[in-house]
C-alpha cells in the first residue's frame, strides 16, 4: 500500500471528506506556503495573510463534501482563500480609515539577497522588491489579485479567473491595467529614491 504522502490531492481531498484527518493534514502542508505567499501579496500584511489561509483552510475543511475530484484542488482552494482575502481586505480599507494606513515592511517582506551580489547591489535588490510589494499592495484589490496568480504564481488566465470568478478575458484586461499602475508607481518611486527602475512584473 503506497503512503498517503504519495496520493494526489484529490485522492487526499476524497479521503478527507470522509473525516480522514490525516489526509487533510498532508493537503495542508502541500498547499500552506503557496497559499500564504498568495495571500500575503494580496493583502500587503503578514498577520492578516496568515489569519486568511488559517480561515481558507478551516472552511475547506467544511467545504470537502461539495468538492469536486474533477477540478485541482488548488484552483478550489485559492477560490475560498480570495474569498477569505477579500472579506478581510474590506475589514483592512475600514480600519485604515479609521486609524490611518500602517507599513506593510516587516521581515518577511524582505528577499534574502543573492550571495552573489555585492552589499550595495544587495541592498538595492531588497529596496526594489520591498517597493514592488508596496505598489502591489497599493492597487484596487480586482486588479490585485489577477495579477499575482498570473505574473507572480504564473497561473494560466484561464485558472485565474476560474479562482476569481471572472473570464479570462477580464484577467487579461485587469492584468494589463495592473501592470501599467505598476508600472507607473515604480517608476516614480524608484527615481525619487535615487533608483533605477526595474521590470519585475512583465
Amino acid at each position: 500500500m503506497s503512503d498517503a504522502t504519495d496520493r494526489s490531492d484529490a485522492e487526499l481531498a476524497t479521503a478527507a471528506a470522509t473525516g480522514d484527518e490525516r489526509a487533510y493534514a498532508i493537503l495542508v502542508g502541500r498547499h500552506k506556503e503557496p497559499l500564504y505567499r498568495l495571500l500575503r501579496r494580496y493583502l500587503g500584511d503578514a498577520d492578516e495573510a496568515y489569519e486568511a489561509a488559517h480561515e481558507a483552510f478551516i472552511a475547506a475543511w467544511s467545504a470537502l463534501a461539495r468538492y469536486d475530484p474533477g477540478r485541482p484542488f488548488g484552483v478550489w482552494l485559492r477560490t475560498i482563500a480570495i474569498n477569505k482575502a477579500r472579506d478581510r481586505g474590506r475589514r483592512i480599507a475600514v480600519r485604515r480609515l479609521i486609524f490611518g494606513s500602517r507599513s506593510f515592511e516587516d521581515s518577511e517582506a524582505q528577499v534574502r539577497p543573492d550571495a552573489a551580489l555585492s552589499a550595495d547591489e544587495a541592498m538595492i535588490e531588497q529596496e526594489q522588491l520591498a517597493e514592488l510589494d508596496r505598489a502591489i499592495a497599493r492597487l484596487p484589490l480586482a486588479l490585485r489579485a489577477p495579477l499575482i496568480l498570473t505574473a507572480i504564481e504564473g497561473r494560466p488566465q484561464q485558472e485565474a479567473g476560474e479562482i476569481l470568478g471572472i473570464s479570462a478575458k477580464s484577467v487579461e484586461t485587469r492584468v494589463y491595467r495592473a501592470r501599467k499602475l505598476l508600472a507607473q508607481t515604480l517608476d516614480g518611486g524608484l527615481r525619487s529614491a535615487g533608483l533605477a527602475p526595474r521590470t519585475l512584473v512583465r
